[in-house]
């Protein structure tokens, strides 16, 4: 397995060198509702992570909140809430969209107002080392003193813009706050530089030390963390353990584009995880966001959604189909298996692994139509598809109840008011089911006929009966 490690821009073959893969990946300031940039990353990572335990490695995932951030402060201020409160909500609200996108909790989520005591525990080092300096009542990480920064985004220290603010206390206009002296208004929490709350990039190299130790094997996030926060984390990280590489292999995801701009919340073209889940099955985005490699960015276009929604269901329906016939020969798709992996081993190729599900889909409905086995070759597409995330159920529709609870009264089924649609429509299906084995044919036609005319196509397969839905 090879991965391409923006430290050294070059594909590196991964070889972690203990039985566990210890892999951070930074997580959301939840000031608002996460966005599908959030979701391309999260998602990403969640693969990677599945993906390393396909292959039988153990993964420790550690994803940070940052519950304290001048994003935060701006918006509470903005709606009359207090920070915890306000941060309580969206994480909240964040975990909801990624369990509907079938993202994997990580095996940790520290928040950073929680980890104050770590946090003051390594800039107190720093400061020991010399790598830190404190100035009226803030903290700042002396980055002459590290002469490996920039190693990460290849740059010079000279070519670099500066954190903007408080540049007259700095020794330079490049070093970066590790700790920020309290204003009037702002939570704070006690110092030994007096009271005040850290920069954004101390908590995850104080939450990386603390729950996965000084060195790590994977860090990852979304392009626009390469600069300043990541090269920050490394010269933080390095400077207080004296330990170098902080983190093996840096992954970095492209960013997503509405048309011809970069999706941002200053640009107010945002969509909302759950805005996209009104619209597009877990399935569909999961499968937009995996048809490109993840490096690429990735433009978000009504075709892209609509022939990813049609991709899910192309899976869904061979995984779910049966053979044609009684033929004992099975259909064996083992190179299939081999292609998912050449795929994912180059890079977490997911767009050439993609490919290879959908002709190994293929092959099923072709192999089926002859009359063979495709029992395990469905196996193996519902397990390959897992890798990736993919539940491939049937989508969730919100339909109007009445006519099927209607349908199944006049079929003389003893019903319960207030179900819904789907429930009615199960019914009918096992009615359907036993007025063909008590040979009541006209029934069993009928209730095939209403469905129809409601929009609900059956199909019988050796499998048992089931059902889709178009308007």
């Amino acid at each position: 397995m090879k991965i391409l490690n923006t430290l050294s821009s070059q594909k590196e073959e991964f070889l972690p060198p203990g039985s566990t893969v210890k892999m951070y990946v930074c997580g959301v300031t939840p000031y608002s509702d996460s966005h599908i940039g959030h979701a391309m990353s999260y998602v990403l990572f969640d693969v990677i992570r599945r993906y390393l335990e396909y292959r039988g490695y153990k993964v420790r995932y550690v994803q940070n909140v940052t519950d304290i951030d001048d994003k935060l402060i701006k918006r509470a201020n903005e709606s009359g809430s207090t920070v915890k409160e306000l941060a309580e909500r969206f994480t909240a609200s964040y975990f909801e969209d990624m369990d509907a996108l079938n993202i994997q909790r990580a095996d940790v989520y520290p928040k950073a107002t929680e980890e104050i005591p770590k946090i003051i525990e390594i800039i107190e080092g720093l400061i020991d080392k010399g790598h830190a300096y404190e100035a009226n009542g803030d903290v700042y990480f002396r980055v002459a003193g590290f002469p490996g920064y920039g190693k990460l985004s290849h740059r010079r220290p000279e070519d670099m813009i500066s954190e903007p603010g408080s540049e007259n206390i700095k020794e330079n206009p490049m070093d970066f706050a590790l700790w920020k002296g309290a204003k009037p208004g702002e939570p704070y929490w006690d110092s030994p530089w007096g009271p005040g709350r850290p920069g954004w990039h101390i908590e995850c190299t104080a939450m990386s030390i603390k729950y996965l130790g000084e060195q790590i094997d994977i860090h990852g996030g979304g392009n626009d963390l390469v600069f300043p926060h990541h090269e920050n984390e490394i010269a933080q990280s390095e400077a207080f353990t004296g330990k170098a590489p902080f983190a093996r292999w840096w992954i970095h995801n492209g960013l997503l584009q509405l048309g011809s701009q970069k999706m941002s919340k200053s640009l107010g073209n945002l969509i909302t995880i759950k805005e996209a889940l009104g619209k597009h099955s877990p399935d569909a985005i999961r499968l937009f966001i995996l048809s490109s490699h993840y490096r690429s960015p990735l433009t978000v276009t009504d075709d892209g959604w609509d022939a990813a929604e049609k991709g899910s269901e192309r899976l869904r329906q061979a995984a779910r189909r049966g053979s044609d016939g009684n033929n004992s020969s099975v259909f064996d798709a083992e190179d299939y298996r081999l292609r998912f992996i050449e795929a994912m081993d180059d890079d977490f190729n997911t767009a050439q692994a993609i490919a290879a599900l959908f002709d190994l889909a293929r092959d099923i409905n072709r192999c089926a139509e002859e009359g063979l086995s495709v029992i395990d070759a469905q196996a193996l597409l519902l397990d390959l598809c897992s890798v990736l995330g993919l539940k491939l159920e049937e989508a969730k529709i919100d339909l109007d109840p009445a006519p099927y609870l209607a349908l199944a009264k006049e079929s003389g089924i003893s019903v319960d008011d207030g179900k819904p649609a789907s429930h009615y429509i199960e019914q009918l299906i096992e009615k359907r089911i036993e007025a063909r084995k008590s040979k009541d044919w006209a029934l069993a036609d009928n209730i095939r006929k209403s469905l129809a005319a409601e929009g609900v196509t059956l199909k019988d397969t050796p499998q048992g009966t089931t059902w889709s839905y178009k308007r």
